[in-house]
């Protein structure tokens, strides 16, 4: 039997609201909860970083701020000394805390061994210290130390999903259990889910009426003009919408966005679409959030098989979960959906991620033109089959084969990637 309620905590941790890109939030947050903890301004500090944490947050606007990257960010949470707001903790900055930030010497190390997923900021002071460890999770406090002393009531964000997010129950659901859970969902779940379309909706139209960044979604939408006429004008209105919104958010719109697996573009790629689509379609809003459950429960399912931050783009693999609610709104069964998660990897599996910066809406906006294209053959009765390239006779044969690619085939591109960018900030 499916265990809904176990599937409705997941969402409930994994669905949530962050200000700016979340990296640089969960950096802000160690630094903002080990300053919380020294109880006074420190005099300097120390944060150490997993690659992955430092080169997603490397060419990323901070949300309040004009300034970018690992330092900018935890100086400004060891300034703001207040971790209540969570992933959120930079939406209200101060001047005197810009400044404070701006002044503060801290020193940043990267860790080669540690977790892909990782930040540990330690601050000192009048002959005192104070540590916080953020891992797995952008939210997940792992450790907390004072003095040296760790701290046994290390606290954890929604700690009753600490067992109900492991990889393995995720890995068990199959397309058929995402297509049962998504016809009954709890009043929790929906409520969630109206959020979260309506939040990121806010700021994919912030994206499509100014300029920020490189403006691919505005210039895109540009592109259709007035109510699309066709389904592929809708899916590529759709695709314009979600890229608008990673452009405001790349940029430092303080706009908040509701997440998925930890990312702000994944979340924003994996509601916006589906809610542009579904209204072309003329669908009602609970056959709009059904399909949004099933975009948004494919994309964590896909996130577990691979670290949450890897050098395998997340915006592909969010995409995938858009192209399954696609093919729901369209009267898609499992076999169709089982289709069009083969024909995406057999298109884009090889999208790299080179941190979070302007770029992202361009991938969101490639990936989520490739979703359309992989429903649309998978509902002519055309995918991609075991004889394809890295393609598995199934979609579970072909997840397979992308999380090797992730785990075994791209450890070395990822630390490339990062000393390319090393290189580049020098």
């Amino acid at each position: 039997m499916l265990n809904r309620r176990r599937i409705d905590l997941i969402l409930e941790r994994e669905i949530i609201e962050a200000m700016g890109c979340t990296e640089p939030a969960a950096a802000a947050l160690a630094g903002a909860k080990a300053a919380e903890l020294f109880g006074m301004q420190p005099e300097s500090g120390i944060v150490t970083v997993s690659p992955n944490m430092m080169k997603n947050a490397m060419g990323v606007s901070i949300p309040n701020s004009a300034l970018h990257g690992i330092r900018a960010a935890v100086s400004l949470g060891i300034a703001i000394r207040d971790s209540g707001a969570g992933l959120s903790v930079l939406s209200q900055v101060t001047d005197k805390e810009r400044e404070t930030a701006m002044a503060f010497p801290l020193e940043v190390r990267i860790d080669e061994e540690a977790p892909s997923l990782y930040v540990k900021v330690s601050v000192y002071g009048s002959g005192h210290s104070a540590s916080a460890v953020i891992s797995g999770e952008h939210d997940r406090f792992t450790s907390l130390e004072l003095d040296g002393r760790e701290l046994p009531e290390a606290p954890m964000f929604f700690p009753e999903c600490r067992t109900f997010s492991e990889d393995g129950f995720l890995s068990t659901l199959t397309v058929q259990d995402v297509i049962e859970y998504a016809s009954d969902l709890s009043p929790v779940i929906k409520s969630l889910l109206e959020k979260a379309v309506a939040e990121n909706m806010a700021i994919s139209n912030a994206g499509l009426k100014e300029e920020w960044g490189l403006s691919v979604g505005r210039i895109m939408a540009g592109n259709v003009s007035g109510k699309p006429n066709s389904l592929d004008e809708a899916m590529r209105e759709a695709a314009a919408a979600a890229a608008a919104g990673s452009d405001a958010r790349m940029s430092g719109s303080v706009l908040p966005v509701m997440i998925n697996s930890g990312s702000g573009n994944q979340g924003i790629t994996v509601t916006v679409p589906v809610a542009t689509v579904a209204e072309y379609l003329g669908r009602s809003k609970d056959e709009m959030i059904a399909a949004v459950s099933i975009s948004e429960l494919v994309g964590i399912i896909l996130t577990s098989h691979k670290d949450r931050l890897s050098a395998l783009c997340g915006a592909f693999t969010a995409a995938i979960g858009t192209a399954c609610a696609y093919a729901y709104l369209l009267g898609g069964d499992a076999a169709v959906l089982d289709a069009t998660i083969n024909n995406m990897v057999g298109n884009l599996s090889g999208i790299i991620c080179d941190g979070a910066k302007d770029t992202c809406a361009l991938k969101i906006y490639s990936s989520l033109i490739a979703a359309s294209v992989a429903v649309q053959l998978a509902l002519a009765g055309k995918h991609a089959g075991g004889e394809a390239g890295i393609v598995g006779d199934d979609s579970l044969s072909s997840i397979n084969h992308l999380t090797r690619i992730s785990h075994e085939g791209m450890e070395q591109t990822n630390r490339t990637i990062l000393q390319i960018m090393l290189e580049k900030s020098r």
